[in-house]
């Protein structure tokens, strides 16, 4: 992934070394995990845990500079800069503004308007505070846990997450808490999380589309490595890696082939029009 070219966004909270340690208080993980995919990637508190209601505070937390010698920290600045810079044009050519969401990098357990946020949680958008949210070692649990290394796989998770600041900045993400909460089932309330879920990986495509057209970011061997983490991370793959077999009316992500297909939508024809995850029979 070239990001040579690629500026670093100012929007970004360094708050290593500064938030909560582990074994602090917290809203608990037995409430957070609904399921094991829950824990990792592209956790929504406000749909995937029905926190939409009733959000906390934000206590104070001092933000660190990013160190000029800190490749991670850059790199994650890189690819927020270059998710404004799409997300602002597509926004301008609609006749919008687009508000950037913050990124905040932290280690263990940090303060949000979504709750306390845990490392455990992996990469998540609070819309309480419009900011993503990443532990940096989830970067080493997606090479050493997942087997989906590579940068433009990490440039993925965090595009999947700008992806849900967009499904919030536009209203999907409450229309969606309203439907869950209006649910007959908890299955018919996980199926529109799952929909939710691959609209953000179909934003994501829509990113990484927009932005190798500008700047040619794709290297060889790149988008491999993005449908490699999108497979690793399907539910059906996660529930068989931790119980040996799958609970499909218990997804709340979709299944590999599924994230597969729509983040390759998003990448191939670079139009949020064609990311409607919820007005298709099949998704």
């Amino acid at each position: 992934m070239r990001l040579d070219n690629e500026r670093e966004s100012s929007n970004v909270e360094d708050r290593r070394g500064s938030g909560l340690p582990i074994g602090g208080k917290s809203i608990g993980v037995g409430t957070i995990v609904l399921t094991l995919v829950a824990m990792y990637f592209g956790v929504d508190p406000s749909v995937v845990l029905n926190m939409g209601q009733g959000l906390s505070q934000q206590a104070p937390v001092e933000a660190q500079t990013i160190p000029k010698d800190d490749p991670m920290a850059i790199f994650v600045a890189k690819v927020l800069g270059s998710t404004e810079d799409t997300w602002g044009k597509i926004f301008a050519n609609a006749g919008q503004q687009y508000p950037a969401p913050k990124l905040v990098l932290f280690s263990g357990q940090t303060p949000t308007a979504c709750g306390t946020g845990q490392a455990a949680m992996g990469p998540f958008y609070c819309p309480g505070d419009s900011k993503v949210y990443i532990d940096l070692q989830f970067y080493h649990e997606m090479k050493t846990r997942f087997h989906a290394p590579g940068d433009f796989a990490q440039a993925y998770v965090i595009a999947h997450e700008v992806g849900h600041h967009i499904q919030h900045l536009i209203g999907t993400s409450d229309k969606v808490q309203q439907a869950r909460q209006s649910a007959r089932s908890e299955a018919e309330a996980n199926q529109y999380s799952v929909r939710l879920e691959l609209q953000a990986d179909c934003y994501a495509g829509v990113w990484a589309h927009h932005a190798d057209g500008a700047n040619r970011i794709l290297e060889e061997g790149d988008v491999e490595e993005a449908m490699t983490a999108a497979a690793a991370i399907g539910d059906d793959a996660l529930q068989k890696q931790a119980q040996g077999y799958v609970v499909p009316d218990s997804f709340t992500h979709g299944t590999s082939q599924q994230r597969m297909r729509w983040f390759n939508q998003g990448l191939t024809l670079g139009d949020v029009n064609k990311c409607d995850t919820f007005n298709v029979a099949a998704i």
